[in-house]
């Protein structure tokens, strides 16, 4: 069970459009059992089969079924050959949905994010962007496909009482090539550890 104060997010939060669970994950936190903990302050919708963008598009794979399943999973994918990235799966069985977890503001846990990403010498550095977040967490293949609400796993998100920013505006997605009209980035505005 992950070590930091608050209540792992219930089933029914991620079981929406993840265009309505992305912009209400900011400020939530990612924790984990190793003592790593940190704040989401950067995130992106991704809407399956409407969604040219989605890893799910053009229906289910060996690589994506994860997205399929029961929403509140963890699924985490292999990037450019060298990058894993994390989602959190959203909407019923099925639909293919989910939120990227694209960066976070380290707050616990920061000698091992750290250890983890020697090349970071600043703690701005450690987690923003969804490369360098899941190789600060810890997070690789392993990760795919675990329960982040029964948090029995090593990881889960939490709800430690801090609000999601008010007036929050949709931004364009980073990184893609379709899909490019839809605005389905969300960020915690003026802070730091959100990606350049």
């Amino acid at each position: 069970m992950p070590n930091w104060p608050g209540v792992p997010l219930a089933r029914s939060f991620y079981d929406r459009d993840p265009c309505l669970v992305a912009p209400e994950l900011l400020n939530k936190v990612l924790a984990s059992a190793t003592g790593r903990a940190g704040r989401i302050v950067e995130v992106e919708a991704y809407r399956g089969s409407v969604d040219p963008a989605a890893h799910t598009y053009r229906g289910k794979t060996v690589r994506n079924a994860t997205m399929f399943g029961p929403p509140g999973f963890m699924y985490v994918y292999f990037t450019y050959g060298m990058h894993w990235c994390c989602n959190t799966v959203c909407e019923e069985e099925g639909k293919g949905c989910g939120v990227l977890l694209r960066a976070l503001e380290p707050i616990a846990g920061l000698d091992q994010m750290h250890a983890a990403r020697p090349r970071s010498k600043r703690d701005r550095d450690l987690c923003s962007g969804p490369a360098r977040l899941t190789q600060a967490m810890g997070i690789d293949g392993a990760q795919n496909g675990i329960d982040l609400v029964s948090a029995q796993q090593g990881f889960t998100v939490l709800d430690d009482g801090m609000a999601p920013p008010e007036k929050l505006v949709g931004t364009a997605r980073i990184g893609i090539s379709r899909g490019t009209e839809h605005l389905w980035r969300w960020y915690v505005p003026g802070n730091p550890h959100v990606s350049k």
